[in-house]
C-alpha cells in the first residue's frame, strides 16, 4: 500500500536497497548492487536454506550474462556443460519433442550449464557479502508501507517476534507468491492454471523397473530422473484439470499413485526428500516497476516449467535491474532509466509465457494430439524452424530498443565477448565488464572518440585495444554494464554527435 508522506525528521533508513527474497534471483540483484558499492539488505524467510533446487539449466545466455561478472565458473559444481564446441548437436526439446539443436544459435561460451538453483544463489549469496551486501534470514515480510522517499517494511520470524526495516527501495524476489507484489497492490495478470503437476525428489524401490526419462500416456505425463543411487526427481502432469486445492501439502502417496494412474503399473518409492505441487498458470505483474518498489524473477512473472526457461528469465532480470537502480540511488540516471527495465524485460517474459503456453497445448496426452505432435516435429528439422524455437529457449534472440541510429548491426544486442589486447595485456570483452559499468572500446585507436567520452570517466571505463581475433568488426563500441551494446562504429558511420548523444541517454549528462 502508499501512504501520505511522512516527514523525515532526521530519521535515516536501514538500508538503501530491501532485496526480499533470498533465492538465486534475490542473491544476483543483491550482488549486482554491492558490487556497485550500494548498500542492500536480503531478507529471506526461511531460517535456514532448505537445499531445494526446482531448477537446475542455465540456458546460453544466462550463461554469457554471467560470465560478463566472472560467475559463470562459480556457479558449475562440476555437472552437467554442453558445449557448441564438442562437435556434436546439444538435443533439446520444444514440448518434450527433442529435435532443437541448441547449438545452431549460440556463438560464445556454454550451450546448457547444470547448476541446481540452491548451490547457484549460495554462491551469489557469498558473494554478495564479500562485496558488503548483508543477509537476513527467518525474516518473512508481512507489511509494507511506501511513502516519498522510503519504504517501510514489517517482518516477522518464525517465533512470531515483529520488527520493522526502512529502505529507500525495495525489490520483490520473492517468487510466484511474493508478498512484495501482493501487499503494493501490483496485479499478476494472466491465464488461470489447467493442469494439476507434481514434483519431488524420492527413492525409488526398483530403479531398473522405473519409466525413466519422458512419457506420456492418454492420461499423462511422468518424468523420471532416475539415480540408482540416491534421490531420484519424479515429476507428473495431469491434464484432467488443475488442483482442487492449491495449497494442501502433497503426500508421497499421491504423488506415487499419479505415477502409476498415468504409466498403468506401480512405481515403488519412499522416503521423500521433498514434494511439491505446481501448474500451467501462466501469470505476469502488470507493472515491474511502482514507486520505489521493483519486482525481479517469479515474483513478475511464471509459468509452467516447459524447457527450464524460469530461472534464466529471473537472473536475466536481475543483471538488467541491477546496474539501472544503482545509476539512479548514484545520481546519475538519465530520466527514465530505471523504466527502461520494465519497458525491455516486461516484453522479453511475454515472450517467454507465450511460448510455453503453446508447448503446453502441445504437450496435451489426448490422443488427438498425436497427429499436430507428429507434424510439429517434422517442421522441427526445417533449419529456420529450429533456429526460431532455439533462440526462444535459448534466450539468444533477446534484442533490446535503445534507440540508436538506423542500420547500427549491434545497437540492443549483447556484444560478443571477442578477445582484445589492451596496454595491460591480452583479454575479452565479458572481463572488461566484471566491475558492472559500462565501456567505451576503442579498437582503431581514435582519439577523437575518447574525448567524446571524456566528460563520462567517472561512470563509462574507456578502454583502447585492438582485436586478438580474426580481423575487427567494429571500430568501437558503447556497452552497458550488462554487456548490450547501445551503439557501436563502423567504417565512416560514426561521428561524435551520435556518440555524444548515445553516452547521455543511457548514462546521464556529462560531468565536466
Amino acid at each position: 500500500m502508499r501512504t501520505e508522506a511522512q516527514p523525515a525528521g532526521g530519521t535515516g533508513v536501514d538500508t538503501t536497497v530491501a532485496v526480499v527474497g533470498g533465492g538465486p534471483v534475490g542473491t544476483l540483484v543483491a550482488r549486482e548492487l554491492a558490487l556497485l558499492r550500494i548498500d542492500v539488505t536480503v531478507l529471506e524467510k526461511l531460517p535456514e536454506p532448505d537445499g531445494i533446487s526446482k531448477a537446475s539449466t542455465l540456458h546460453a545466455r544466462t550463461a554469457q550474462t554471467l560470465d560478463r561478472r566472472g560467475l559463470l565458473e562459480a556457479v558449475q559444481p562440476g555437472r552437467y556443460v554442453a558445449s557448441r564446441d564438442a562437435g556434436r548437436p546439444v538435443r533439446f526439446h520444444f514440448a518434450s519433442i527433442f529435435e532443437l539443436d541448441l547449438s545452431r544459435v549460440v556463438d560464445e561460451g556454454p550451450v546448457i550449464v547444470g547448476s541446481p538453483q540452491a548451490f547457484a544463489q549460495e554462491v551469489f549469496a557469498a558473494d554478495a557479502v564479500r562485496l558488503g551486501a548483508r543477509v537476513q534470514r527467518d525474516a518473512e515480510l508481512v507489511g509494507l508501507d511506501e511513502y516519498d522517499d522510503h519504504v517501510r517494511l514489517r517482518l516477522r520470524s518464525t517465533s512470531g517476534a515483529e520488527r520493522t526495516l526502512t529502505a529507500r527501495w525495495v525489490i520483490g524476489a520473492d517468487g510466484a507468491r511474493s508478498a512484495v507484489r501482493k501487499l503494493s497492490g501490483i496485479r499478476f495478470l494472466g491465464d488461470g492454471p489447467t493442469v494439476a503437476a507434481l514434483m519431488g525428489e524420492v527413492r525409488l524401490l526398483d530403479p531398473a523397473g522405473a519409466p525413466a526419462g519422458w512419457q506420456r500416456t492418454p492420461r499423462g505425463w511422468t518424468l523420471l530422473w532416475v539415480n540408482p543411487y540416491g534421490p531420484s526427481r519424479v515429476c507428473t502432469y495431469d491434464y484432467r484439470g488443475p488442483h482442487p486445492d492449491r495449497h494442501t501439502p502433497p503426500t508421497l502417496e499421491e504423488l506415487r499413485d499419479e505415477v502409476e494412474r498415468i504409466s498403468g503399473r506401480p512405481v515403488p518409492m519412499d522416503d521423500p526428500a521433498w514434494i511439491s505441487r505446481f501448474s500451467d498458470a501462466s501469470l505476469q505483474a502488470e507493472h515491474y516497476r511502482k514507486g520505489r518498489i521493483l519486482l525481479a524473477g517469479d515474483a513478475a512473472h511464471v509459468h509452467f516449467p516447459a524447457g527450464g526457461q524460469g530461472v534464466n528469465l529471473g537472473l536475466q532480470d536481475a543483471v538488467n535491474l541491477g546496474w539501472k537502480l544503482a545509476a539512479e540511488i548514484r545520481g546519475w540516471a538519465p530520466d527514465g532509466l530505471l523504466d527502461t527495465y520494465h519497458s525491455e524485460r516486461h516484453p522479453v517474459a511475454a515472450a517467454v509465457l507465450n511460448n510455453v503456453r503453446a508447448q503446453v497445448a502441445l504437450m496435451d496426452p489426448d490422443p488427438r494430439t498425436d497427429a499436430l505432435r507428429e507434424l510439429f516435429a517434422r517442421l522441427m528439422r526445417f533449419d529456420e524452424v529450429n533456429a526460431y524455437l532455439s533462440t526462444m529457449i535459448t534466450g539468444t534472440g533477446v534484442v533490446y530498443p535503445v534507440g540508436a541510429p538506423a542500420g547500427d548491426p549491434l545497437a540492443g544486442r549483447m556484444v560478443p565477448s571477442l578477445p582484445v589486447r589492451t596496454p595491460d595485456g591480452l583479454t575479452t570483452l565479458a572481463e572488461l565488464l566484471h566491475q558492472g559499468r559500462p565501456l567505451l572500446l576503442d579498437l582503431a585507436g581514435d582519439a577523437g572518440l575518447r574525448a567524446v567520452a571524456g566528460p563520462w570517466a567517472d561512470r563509462v571505463d574507456i578502454v583502447t585495444a585492438t582485436p586478438a581475433g580474426d580481423g575487427r568488426r567494429t571500430e568501437a563500441l558503447l556497452v552497458r554494464p550488462d554487456g548490450y551494446a547501445v551503439w557501436s562504429a563502423r567504417g565512416d558511420s560514426h561521428d561524435a554527435g551520435t556518440l555524444r548523444a548515445a553516452l547521455t541517454r543511457w548514462f546521464g549528462p556529462e560531468t565536466w
